[in-house]
């Protein structure tokens, strides 16, 4: 079983899935031209074998957004189900300034690099 999740942080302040709307313009609002951190887990459970997991970490600089930009964005995209409120593999890219990590596929919500060396902890040849 392979098990995934996200959270965000900026400045100390935790930036979970925001669920609706006005949650997803006050986080995007808050993090307009900062660096946040999304912390991306994964977790690799098997029979007979302890669980594998790891923490994959990766920064992002947001834009200096306008309200405007934030509104048009959430209304197109709504991303009430995003940590951070912000798809970079959708229009968020545009909200974003610089990406930085070990692991492109974990902004998206399921590092990939990470898991496979993960699955082969647990005995699966990827290839």
């Amino acid at each position: 079983m392979i098990g995934s999740d996200q959270v965000a942080e900026s400045g100390g302040l935790r930036l979970d899935k925001p669920g609706h709307r006005e949650n997803a313009i006050r986080q995007l609002s808050t993090v307009s031209g900062r660096t946040v951190i999304f912390h991306t887990a994964v977790c690799v459970v098997g029979p007979g074998a302890a669980p594998a997991e790891a923490l994959v970490p990766t920064e992002v600089s947001f834009r200096s957004l306008t309200s405007t930009q934030i509104e048009r964005y959430v209304d197109r995209e709504q991303p009430y189900d995003c940590a951070g409120s912000a798809k970079a593999e959708g229009l968020g890219i545009a909200l974003i300034e610089r990406i930085e990590g070990t692991d492109p596929t974990a902004l998206i919500g399921l590092p990939l690099i990470a898991l496979t060396g993960l699955l082969a902890r647990h005995g699966v040849r990827v290839l």
